[in-house]
């Protein structure tokens, strides 16, 4: 191989796959869809930018009109709507209560199937989140502006608690509430957070979770960072009942069941906001470096969360509508509570774990709560698979439409997803977005656009995506050569900085295809979302994961999401992870780890399988160095493949603190394995 052909940039992936074919919508989805106009794509033109935008702003109610719809003077802290005011809490809540007053907003779904589902009317939310904001207001001396930090579960008090904060113009930052103590002592420190919020505790599979103690650790490593939070406010997962070993410190800990009884049916004027105010910190994961402050605008946040909640959600008044996602999580911010709530839609808030008790838990709430939007990661779509393939066909519900995000689908669970949960009914869209973009940018329009399995589609209304490579030159779709996605232009909901480090924002999503640091031109701003993707000649993109999700093999760069696509073509498989291994010749070799449905066995004849499947999608260059078919995935709390720990197996290297993990026990097992301490040959 010569030198030219090793010299292959880094975002620069060789593309083997097969497009996949087109799936297309019903005639019934069609004729209920909220836009069935294909001139939309015109209407969100380049060319109509950014006054397309004002059909998203306008589904909102504003106190003010604004004078400048895109403001660059600052570029890229863009300035949406500028001049115009308007309350989130205002546009959720009140302005829905003079018709839909005795609809449910939150259907509060708990761990537990002997515990009754909570209905929370939107008369019933707009009561409690008054309330609650009369505490932030008069018992916390929080005014607009100020931080709180809220480490809670999914129960219903995350989202009256979110709301109440957007009531006064307060700034929250929910963290995930399987995060560490030292994860929310973070995220208080750098937000400066004056009051943090928590709960005694909450049931996860059957097990009641002690959180206060939590909070306890957190107050302490702030204290140690020179920051000290003023008040912790503690929730009470059974109202009335503290259950925490960890009790109340007098003068710092509050009990929420013991302050709201002097604020019972207090009114709160919701604040007026400039559109430009920040809303919420939304911090990405600290697993490089310092979690970065994810800064979200009022009036371009939730006007493009409404606006995609309608047009790509199809949510309509009448809809049940689930999202499984966490709210602690973006996701969950802009599609359990923002959008869905904004565009007066009913939202279920899930405690529990999708295979708790039984793998057939989501369909019987499905059943019981008749929902027909189904939201939900491939990571779990991958688990229902393996643990439950039969589950679906039992249940009486009926689905019209299911999203997936958080990461690329697999073509084969993608058909999996669309033939056995939506029994071959429901539309899929497979959505492409991040912390950083606020709502989707990848996806297909579900009333006009064919889907196409293990691709996220064109470009969302408005949101203009190319490919380029390291030197900023443009793979033009069809070529069958990945890069690095950008998009060409600002969209409302895109956030407005990073928390505290204007410079850091620049460097990380602007900096490198910008050739004029002066320019106040957006042309000359392409945001770099940090994914490999590839275009297709139709337009459709397809995302390859992290641009460093890539194994370079003699020369090769070969996609790990590619590789863990193939694999999973072979039936048995449930799950399937590609590290990196070190390699004196080659550089690196992949190493695939896969997991099993029920009933089916380990074998070396499986393992030989998968490793040809693999060879016969992508080719030879492929061909794991070896396939390991482990009993489980290392796997966090929210159900994510820890490769890293995978990795450092296979490296013998150091695989870290793993007691965090859902299922640690089974690192030993993987290592054992793999390393030699057991008679189970792998298969090269």
């Amino acid at each position: 191989m010569s030198e030219k052909e090793m010299e292959v940039s880094e975002s620069q992936i060789a593309v083997h796959w097969q497009e996949e074919d087109y799936y297309y919508p019903s005639e019934e989805f069609i004729a209920q869809a909220n836009v069935t106009d294909k001139s939309i794509y015109d209407r969100f033109s380049l060319e109509n930018f950014p006054d397309c935008f004002t059909e998203y702003a306008d589904l909102l109610d504003w106190d003010e009109k604004w004078h400048t719809i895109l403001d660059t003077s600052d570029a890229p802290l863009w300035k949406w709507f500028v001049g115009g005011k308007l309350n989130v809490s205002y546009n959720c809540i009140d302005r829905h209560l003079a018709k839909n007053k005795n609809k449910t907003a939150l259907h509060f779904v708990p761990d537990s199937e002997d515990e009754r589902i909570q209905h929370i009317t939107y008369q019933e939310l707009y009561t409690r989140v008054n309330e609650v904001a009369a505490v932030l207001r008069d018992f916390c001396g929080l005014k607009a502006g100020d931080r709180v930090t809220l480490h809670l579960p999914m129960t219903a008090e995350l989202p009256i608690t979110m709301l109440a904060c957007a009531r006064l113009g307060i700034i929250h930052s929910v963290v995930f509430g399987g995060f560490s103590p030292s994860a929310c002592a973070d995220r208080a420190v750098d937000s400066q957070s004056r009051v943090l919020f928590t709960i005694d505790g909450y049931y996860r599979g059957g097990r009641w979770i002690d959180h206060k103690k939590n909070a306890d650790e957190a107050y302490e490593i702030s204290r140690k960072e020179g920051h000290e939070i003023e008040k912790i406010l503690v929730w009470e997962r059974h109202s009335g009942e503290y259950k925490s070993s960890s009790p109340l410190k007098e003068n710092r800990d509050y009990s929420m069941n013991e302050v709201l009884k002097n604020y019972r049916r207090v009114k709160v004027d919701p604040v007026s906001m400039p559109a430009e105010a920040p809303l919420f910190l939304m911090y990405t994961s600290g697993t490089t470096g310092k979690p970065k402050g994810c800064q979200h605008s009022t009036g371009g946040y939730l006007s493009y969360a409404a606006g995609t909640s309608k047009y790509i959600q199809d949510i309509h008044p009448e809809d049940v509508y689930w999202c499984m996602a966490d709210i602690g999580w973006i996701t969950g911010h802009s599609y359990i509570v923002y959008g869905p709530l904004s565009i007066c839609a009913s939202s279920v808030v899930y405690e529990g774990i999708p295979n708790y008790p039984d793998a057939g838990r989501c369909w019987r709430i499905a059943e019981e709560l008749d929902i027909n939007i189904f939201h939900t990661a491939p990571t779990v779509i991958r688990a229902l698979r393996k643990i439950g393939p039969d589950e679906p066909a039992k249940y009486n519900y009926n689905f019209k439409h299911m999203t997936t995000v958080g990461e690329p689908i697999e073509p084969a669970v993608w058909k999996w997803y669309y033939e056995t949960i939506g029994k071959g009914k429901a539309v899929i869209v497979d959505t492409w977005w991040q912390t950083e973009t606020g709502g989707f940018l990848c996806t297909t329009l579900p009333g006009i656009s064919p889907m196409k399995p293990g691709s996220a589609g064109p470009g969302a209304p408005g949101i203009h995506p190319f490919v380029l490579d390291e030197d900023g030159k443009e793979i033009m779709p069809g070529e069958g050569k990945a890069g690095n996605i950008c998009i060409k232009n600002p969209w409302p909901g895109a956030f407005q900085t990073v928390w505290g480090n204007r410079e850091r924002y620049i460097e990380s999503y602007y900096g490198q295809y910008c050739k004029d640091r002066n320019s106040k031109d957006w042309r000359d701003w392409p945001y770099l979302a940090g994914d490999a993707a590839v275009v297709a000649s139709d337009g459709y993109f397809r995302i390859l994961g992290r641009i460093d999700d890539v194994i370079n093999v003699s020369g090769h760069r070969l996609g790990t999401k590619e590789i863990e696509s193939a694999a999973l073509n072979v039936q048995e498989l449930a799950e399937a992870a590609v590290v990196p291994v070190a390699h004196e010749v080659k550089g690196k070799e992949p190493d695939l780890y896969v997991s099993l449905k029920p009933g089916f066995e380990a074998s070396d004849d499986l393992a030989k399988r998968v490793s040809e499947q693999v060879c016969n999608d992508i080719g030879k260059i492929a061909r794991p160095r070896k396939v390991w078919i482990v009993p489980d995935m290392p796997k966090t709390r929210s159900g994510k493949i820890m490769r890293r720990v995978l990795g450092a197996i296979s490296n013998f290297g150091d695989v870290g603190n793993v007691m965090t993990l859902a299922n640690p026990e089974i690192v030993d097992e993987i290592k054992k394995m793999v390393q030699g301490d057991d008679d189970v040959t792998p298969v090269t």
